[in-house]
């Protein structure tokens, strides 16, 4: 199992705004089965995340891994480092300059520097699984299984609203990341979510409710591991999710030649599970292979973390392999 950082050239790219560089070093880990010899399986990493998804530290430990509901015994895994995430020391300062649709590039042209013509599955959450989107209607052919979770084809006016309150905090305070994702984790998680933790409890050394300990904990902890940068480019790139254009939107997504399975929240209040039910309804009126899923929990859009049982139901049949699988027809 292959954990070391790799990385691939991206050799004179444009960027949707314009924006031309003649050499960038995308970053990527493997984990599982040797490149070339099983089923690929995409990971698209959320926003605050990166490419070490597996092992002690990996951030989706409890997903992916031996016997788990991605078997690295069965799978080869690839997770890409989104440009500017700092994971692999890279930042981007013209961060307006790039958009989600830049990145599912990338990740299209590395994948096919890497010789993988089709994927078993793209699977990526919130962020990530709005880039999985853009990526399946650039290449409508490229994977088998579209698993968008916690996520949408599109920045709603209520996400873009939010990043740029988030945007405000990293432009002008004083305690610029600790401050947005103070704000952040206002839309992560749920009131109800917040009553159930801490129920008006008090920090008995601090003198103050638990929930503001808890929230100024998670300041700190992202601000001693996270650049402002890269902040500011994450933040910009969840605004910028547009897989299609807004108008007929269905017919654009109906070009997708694969199964997709959306994966929502009942409760989230970042994706709305109501504007998932629409793309999955009128989606699912044509002959294309849809599902959709629903989490329950109190705990809104941070529930793709927490909810693993629950995950696991949905997950576990699409990477179920049967015996006649072929990884060859997965490369040329």
């Amino acid at each position: 199992m292959n954990q070391e950082l790799l990385y691939i050239q991206v050799k004179d790219f444009t960027t949707k705004s314009g924006f031309q560089f003649s050499n960038l070093q995308l970053s990527y880990q493997l984990f599982g089965l040797e490149l070339g010899t099983a089923p690929v399986v995409l990971v698209n990493h959320a926003l605050t995340a990166n490419s070490n998804v597996v092992g002690e530290n990996g951030w989706w430990k409890d997903v992916i891994g031996k016997n788990k509901t991605i078997d690295t015994a069965k799978f080869t895994i690839i997770a890409f480092n989104i440009p500017g995430n700092g994971y692999d020391g890279l930042l981007i300062d013209n961060y307006k300059d790039f958009v989600a649709k830049d990145i599912a590039n990338m990740f299209l042209l590395a994948l096919k520097k890497l010789r993988i013509c089709k994927l078993h599955a793209i699977v990526g959450g919130s962020l990530g699984g709005g880039i999985a989107w853009e990526m399946a209607v650039l290449n409508p052919t490229i994977a088998e299984h579209i698993i968008p979770i916690a996520a949408d084809w599109k920045s709603t006016d209520w996400l873009i609203a939010n990043c740029f309150i988030q945007e405000q905090f990293l432009l002008n305070s004083k305690h610029p990341v600790h401050d947005a994702r103070m704000h952040a984790m206002m839309c992560y998680r749920t009131p109800v979510s917040y009553k159930e933790k801490f129920n008006r409890s008090i920090h008995e050394e601090l003198k103050i409710f638990n929930v503001e300990s808890w929230l100024s904990h998670h300041g700190k902890k992202l601000q001693d591991r996270f650049q402002l940068s890269a902040y500011k480019m994450m933040n910009h790139l969840l605004r910028t999710i547009e897989a299609v254009n807004s108008n007929n939107w269905e017919n654009h997504l109906n070009k997708i030649n694969a199964q997709i399975h959306i994966v929502a929240i009942n409760s989230d209040l970042f994706f709305l599970a109501e504007e998932n039910k629409e793309t999955f309804k009128k989606l699912s009126k044509s002959n294309h292979e849809m599902a959709y899923h629903e989490i329950e929990s109190i705990h809104g859009h941070d529930a793709f973390l927490i909810e693993f049982d629950q995950l696991d139901k949905i997950l576990r049949p699409i990477f179920k392999l049967t015996n006649n699988t072929q990884s060859q027809k997965y490369f040329p």
